[in-house]
């Protein structure tokens, strides 16, 4: 993954990083480099022929000259269909592969990235990178990199060719590079801010579809259908203006430089019809000279043209190389523990998600012992999952210390002290991919059938797989949306207990399921809770009652902590919050 820091304003920067990803792929670079000077010469090479074909050919009626320019002109088309042949194939074979290389390390980069980054990004913007600014990069590293060698190339062939046959005329005509410059100098800078907004818009695009599709039951129940339309038409037109604007400016640019290039070259037939010019010049060289003059128009238009692709792709490297430059999760610990108790100790914690908002967290402190289930209440927004994904270290906490074991965990590998854990939160991720896959995923991916049914008979999750038509190798859908939220956390249930973690965390892992379903789970869970260290968060108080401590949190600090017989006779916090939802007589307000 890209470790240099770019000065993300500066496109020559940008552009010139962005040829290191071509680098590798230098032999095809050079076949195609070979290709260009093919077919750049035989643009020269055409352009001379129209001073033999007319001198000697119609002029002095030469045999000689007259069966050699036919076969000069199958020949040069041969070059040329060779050359034009290896650049095509060759560029866009070194395009395809920078592609890859790009969405290989930017897929890479999106693994190891924390999850507070992950907070405040839209999934369709960061889709967009993947995918549209890929595509607009290679076009970048490759077509452009075509057009600006090949007819490069091509305009100092024919302008040395004009040299050669008149060096007066060439001079004249040359003065339209000055102005043809500036112009695109100027035009430069539109594409450059154009093609950065345009990137914005189809991010944009990208994150209202999504979520329009992810909550597509949402949008449907409530009625969001014309909100959500006018949002999509707004930034789809949006889109299509600034497409709009790159194509008038390269609309207004093309034929401006082409009608300069006109009067020069009328003055120049102007000037060349002088007598005292025409004694010096036969009317073969005048006339490839004026060919080699047309035959620069093309080249010139397209190195004009070409100027938005190249910006397209700078802006959208830009965004690829500014998203790489993102810090990955902090993974400076060196210690590996190979097994662990379990024992886990916050000291002293408090933990912000930013300053304006100030802490979720307050001082915290508590010792889990070895194989202790705790249980965690309280209101919503009290701090409970905040608190329970730091000990993974989904996020750091500025100060104080989760001890596991009597370890800090910022010293060891987050791969060592996530292999300790097991996880089964109450937005369940399925992959889609069998019922089999998703219960043995990751790690756990080379473990035996058996014990994988074995898990999922431990969940209750057997009961609904063995009615399915392939049992655990049944698909469940993007999301896992072909099974109902109470299996699909008894397949997350299943994946927990698989890996047979010391340290477990339930957060609101029976939410889904039904009364029948919840009894069997508790159960099982009861089951996989021996002899480990585990936290639980619920809602519904009936289903921790037998924990060994229960923490009752409010407003990021602990209130209470006990059992469940103990908190209740304190007729505190947990006393209330007991009430309320078994529709006793409550204080409302705690």
């Amino acid at each position: 993954m890209s470790k240099q820091t770019l000065d993300l304003s500066n496109g020559s920067a940008i552009y010139g990083h962005l040829l290191t990803y071509v680098k590798p792929y230098w032999k095809a670079f050079a076949v195609a480099m070979f290709g260009m000077v093919f077919v750049a010469g035989t643009e020269t090479g055409f352009a001379a022929l129209m001073k033999p074909l007319l001198d000697g050919s119609f002029v002095e009626r030469d045999p000689t000259t007259m069966y050699l320019i036919p076969t000069a002109i199958i020949a040069i088309f041969i070059v040329r269909g060779i050359g034009s042949f290896a650049t095509e194939y060759c560029m866009a074979w070194v395009g395809r592969y920078v592609i890859r290389d790009l969405r290989r390390e930017m897929y890479d980069h999106f693994l190891y990235l924390p999850t507070r980054f992950f907070d405040s990004q839209s999934s369709g913007k960061l889709l967009s990178k993947l995918i549209y600014d890929a595509e607009q990069v290679a076009s970048a590293s490759s077509n452009a990199i075509k057009v600006i060698i090949q007819d490069s190339l091509t305009l100092l062939g024919l302008l040395g060719w004009m040299f050669y046959l008149n060096w007066k005329l060439t001079l004249i005509f040359i003065t339209v590079g000055p102005i043809t410059s500036v112009i695109v100098v100027r035009v430069n800078k539109r594409m450059r801010r154009i093609s950065s907004t345009i990137q914005n818009s189809v991010a944009e695009l990208n994150h209202i579809a999504q979520e329009s599709i992810d909550a597509n039951r949402e949008v449907k129940i409530f009625g969001g259908q014309e909100y959500e339309r006018e949002e999509f038409h707004k930034a789809n037109e949006h889109n299509r203006q600034q497409n709009i604007k790159v194509v008038s400016t390269n609309s207004m640019a093309v034929p401006f430089i082409q009608l300069l290039v006109a009067f020069f070259l009328a003055g120049i037939v102007y000037y060349a019809t002088r007598p005292s010019v025409v004694e010096e010049i036969t009317v073969g060289s005048f006339m490839s000279f004026i060919a080699a003059a047309i035959l620069l128009l093309s080249p010139l238009k397209r190195l004009t043209t070409v100027n938005a692709t190249l910006q397209r792709g700078i802006a959208a490297a830009a965004s690829i190389f500014g998203f790489l430059q993102q810090k990955c999760e902090a993974d400076s610990g060196t210690l590996c523990l190979p097994q662990t108790r379990g024992e886990v100790e916050f000291r002293d914690l408090s933990f912000r998600y930013n300053d304006d908002k100030g802490d979720v967290l307050h001082n915290i402190s508590l010792r889990v012992k070895v194989g202790e289930s705790i249980a965690l209440v309280g209101r919503s927004g009290s701090g409970k999952t905040t608190l329970v994904s730091l000990i993974p270290r989904f996020y750091d906490a500025p100060e104080g210390t989760i001890f596991l074991d009597d370890i800090d965990i910022r010293q060891l590998k987050l791969s060592e002290l996530r292999q300790h854990i097991a996880l089964v939160s109450q937005n369940i991720t399925l992959f889609n991919d069998t019922i089999a896959h998703n219960i043995a995923y990751g790690r756990l991916s080379d473990v035996t059938e058996e014990k994988i049914v074995a898990a999922a008979k431990a969940a209750h999750a057997m009961e609904f797989i063995e009615r399915l038509p392939d049992g655990v190798n049944t698909i469940v859908g993007e999301r896992g949306v072909l099974l109902s939220g109470g299996q699909r956390q008894r397949l997350a249930i299943a994946r927990a207990i698989l890996k047979n973690a010391p340290i477990l965390i339930l957060d609101e892992a029976t939410s889904a399921l039904d009364t029948e379903s919840e009894r069997f789970i508790q159960a099982a869970l009861e089951e996989l809770m021996k002899g480990r260290t585990t936290f639980v968060i619920a809602h519904r108080l009936s289903t921790i009652e037998n924990v060994d401590t229960i923490v009752v949190m409010d407003q990021g600090r602990i209130v209470e902590r006990g059992t469940h017989a103990e908190l209740l006779a304190k007729d505190g916090y947990y006393a209330t919050l007991h009430r309320l939802q078994f529709n006793e007589n409550a204080d409302p307000v705690l």
